[in-house]
């Protein structure tokens, strides 16, 4: 209890006392104005990079491909005014030069001539790679030269699947060239299994008609006997030909004397007469031209005839119908009239005054003179009716008889056209009749010149037939080579019929490995054009991976990414601030037992590390808007952190005083180094790994990003517990120097004393 009154006596000591209380409250905000005031500058710096100014400058000139326009460099640029990754300003050469020496911009990014050209290489025999130049000023910024580094990389992985895009669709389409010269290549091996088929079918043919002929040579060299007896046979042939020719030529003569004389008078009267049939022909046919043109004139009149006729027909039955219905009007009106003279009497009968007028007894000798006349003019009506049924029975006869005589008449014609036809087939074959006596005159005259010359000719065959014989010696003498010739063939042709052998059995292994070839290079075809040509397919060529960021392991910001190392640095530094405001050995009770001076010293200590703790962070979690994965165990690690450093720093400071200060800022600046805040442990020197698990800020990092990115508590709890360790070997150094200071002279204490500034 007296520990704690000495503790509350501190504690009013300092808040009575301005000066002592305003330093106090001062260094309880170190950890933001270290930690928080940086990160809140750069909580979100990658955010904001669309306003870092960049030039581009596109010089290329554009190239063709397979016969395909390629713009490269245009369609770069159109990618970047698409997307807003930094401040893209597109100017010429000379102004973005001028923008990086006065540092208006942060990189530069130059599209040469022949990026295009050297883009369409691919498929040359010493392809060039395109060149995407890029500048960045680090001369200006370092970093956001380094962030224009990473930036060109993505837009190299953009062009380069632009480009590949290209040589895909430039490649496909050679796949179906070559699955289209495959496809050829094997119907054209087919075609020549099938040849190869064909032509092995000719070697057996080959190798059996080389065995038939050497059968047949030796045959043949059996039948020389025989063709030797023919050849003494020709030879006593070719005498008694001699003989007979003589006697045809004297034949001859006599034939071409007869045909001069005889058959050259026949062939002229021939003439003659066929021209006389001609002209009599020709007569023939220009009457019966006439006789035509008569028929043809009468066959038109009888057709006019016959449709008068049928028109009368129709105007007589139109009559009879009238007349008939005249008739029956007639009768009406007779028996009408008659009933009208009867009506008149009667009333005259039954009225004597009206039977003594003169006018009814003249009405009544009218009705019935119009009765009278009305008889009689039925009468005359039917007789008319009478005459007109008679008319048109006759007009009816009439048209059928014209009917009949039209028929008739076109029969004629017809008969008379066909008499043309016939005269003119006479008069023409008169002409050829004619014709053919004169050629036949003709030929006669040949034919008897003719014969002169096969007299000459017999003479001349006479003559052969004597060098036939003369030949039939030789032909002797020729059948004996033969003989020998004969049996040299019979030799070659069974050597002929061996090799015809091998070149079946080689036809055969070649038409087995052109059918395979035909099938393989099918497949190839096959194959190849499975490779089709799609968007899909040339986006696959053009970027074949894809990458997925699992946002489950991501961090969402750099501020976010930062805060453990920062948040570190701050409480560690507020740690080592508050030894130089607040005392580290004494109380503002005089006199107190080491103990009392502990307990008092640790609490002050412990509740500024407390208070530090909240404050940074909650203005971590409420000021900059920090996410983490649970707000309770946030506070709760960074005040064990807090602690943690407080209470290392309290131990070495109240051992060695200022030298412990100096040994504070060497552990700050190993912690830095070591404790992968930044970057990983495995990019520092082999040396500073070996020290980092060692080093306490390191696991405050590990627990904090725990809290804050993965939320992984075991982790976070693990770490605690080392932070723990350190925590309680500080406490008990720190206690064992207050332990041993109590018992040492009160005048060293003292002296010891005045060397520390007057605080609380």
């Amino acid at each position: 209890m007296k520990s704690l009154s000495v503790f509350f006596k501190d504690v009013g000591s300092a808040v009575r006392n301005p000066k002592v209380l305003i330093p106090v409250i001062a260094i309880l905000f170190i950890p933001i104005l270290y930690s928080g005031i940086y990160l809140a500058a750069y909580w979100d710096p990658y955010g904001h990079v669309d306003k870092l100014p960049v030039a581009v400058v596109n010089l290329d000139k554009g190239a063709e491909l397979e016969g395909k326009s390629l713009h490269v460099g245009n369609d770069l640029i159109d990618e970047l005014k698409k997307n807003d990754d930094f401040k893209w300003e597109f100017v010429s050469a000379a102004k973005a030069k001028e923008g990086m020496q006065t540092d208006k911009y942060y990189m530069q990014i130059t599209i040469p001539e022949n990026f295009s050209s050297k883009a369409t290489t691919l498929l040359d025999d010493k392809p060039a790679p395109a060149e995407l130049i890029y500048e960045p000023n680090g001369n200006y910024n370092f970093v956001g030269a380094q962030i224009g580094k990473t930036a060109i990389k993505d837009l190299k992985s953009k062009v380069s699947a632009k480009v590949t895009e290209s040589y895909a669709e430039t490649l496909l389409d050679k796949f179906s060239e070559v699955s289209d010269g495959l496809a050829e290549a094997g119907d054209g091996a087919g075609e020549l299994k099938s040849g190869a088929v064909k032509l092995d079918d000719g070697a057996v043919k080959l190798k059996d008609n080389l065995e038939k002929l050497a059968s047949g040579t030796l045959k043949l060299q059996d039948g020389l006997s025989p063709l030797s007896n023919g050849v003494n046979a020709l030879h006593n042939g070719a005498s008694k030909l001699e003989s007979g020719t003589t006697s045809l030529v004297s034949g001859l003569q006599q034939l071409q004397q007869a045909a001069t004389s005889q058959l050259q008078s026949g062939a002229d009267q021939l003439k003659t007469g066929s021209d006389k049939l001609a002209a009599g022909l020709q007569s023939s046919l220009d009457g019966t031209n006439k006789l035509q043109a008569g028929l043809q004139s009468s066959e038109q009149g009888s057709a006019k005839l016959s449709d008068g006729l049928q028109t009368a027909v129709q105007g007589s039955g139109t009559l009879a119908t009238g007349l008939q219905s005249a008739v029956d009007g007639s009768s009406k009106v007779a028996d009408g009239a008659q009933s009208v003279a009867a009506g008149l009497k009667q009333l005259a009968e039954s009225n004597p005054e009206l039977a003594a007028s003169a006018d009814v007894q003249k009405l009544i000798a009218a009705s019935q003179a119009v009765a009278d006349g009305s008889a009689q003019l039925h009468e005359s009506e039917q007789k008319l009716a009478q005459g007109a049924d008679q008319l048109h029975q006759g007009n009816q006869q009439l048209a059928a008889g014209a009917t009949e005589l039209h028929g008739g008449q076109q029969q004629l014609l017809a008969g008379a056209n066909q008499l043309v036809d016939g005269q003119k087939q006479l008069l023409a074959g008169a002409g050829q009749l004619s014709q053919g006596g004169a050629q036949l005159s003709d030929g006669l005259k040949q034919f008897s010149s003719k014969l002169g010359e096969a007299a000459t000719g017999g003479s001349q065959l006479a003559a052969g037939a004597k060098q036939l014989g003369s030949g039939t010696t030789a032909l002797q003498t020729g059948v004996g080579k033969l003989s020998g010739g004969v049996s040299s063939l019979a030799d070659g042709s069974k050597q002929l019929g061996e090799g015809a052998g091998k070149l079946a059995n080689g036809l055969s292994d070649l038409k087995d490995g052109s059918g395979e070839l035909a099938t393989k290079l099918n497949d190839a075809a096959k194959k190849t054009s499975e490779v089709k040509k799609t968007d899909d397919v040339v986006n696959m060529f053009a970027e074949p991976v894809n990458s997925s960021e699992n946002k489950a392991e991501s961090v969402s910001n750099y501020g976010t990414g930062m805060t453990p190392f920062f948040l570190s640095i701050g409480l560690f530094v507020g740690s080592l601030i508050s030894t130089i405001v607040l005392k580290m050995r004494e109380t503002s009770v005089p006199g107190v037992s080491g103990w009392n001076r502990f307990v008092s010293r640790t609490l002050v200590f412990g509740s500024v590390s407390i208070i530090q703790s909240v404050i940074v962070a909650s203005f971590m979690l409420y000021g900059l808007g920090l996410e983490t994965h649970s707000t309770g165990m946030f506070y709760l690690f960074t005040i064990i952190t807090g602690l943690t450093f407080m209470l290392i720093v309290q131990a070495l400071v109240t051992w060695l005083d200022l030298p412990g200060r100096y040994v504070i800022i060497l552990l700050l600046v190993f912690q830095l180094a070591a404790s992968a805040g930044t970057f990983p442990v495995e990019l520092i020197p082999s040396w500073l790994q070996s020290i980092s698990q060692w080093l306490p800020m390191t696991h405050s990092i590990v627990g904090l990003r725990a809290v804050v990115s993965s939320g992984n508590f075991d982790v976070m709890w693990h770490q605690a517990g080392i932070l723990s360790i350190y925590a309680g070997v500080s406490i008990v150094l720190t206690l064992a120097y207050f332990l041993w200071s109590g018992r040492r002279p009160k005048k060293e204490a003292d002296v010891t004393e005045a060397g520390q500034a007057a605080t609380v």
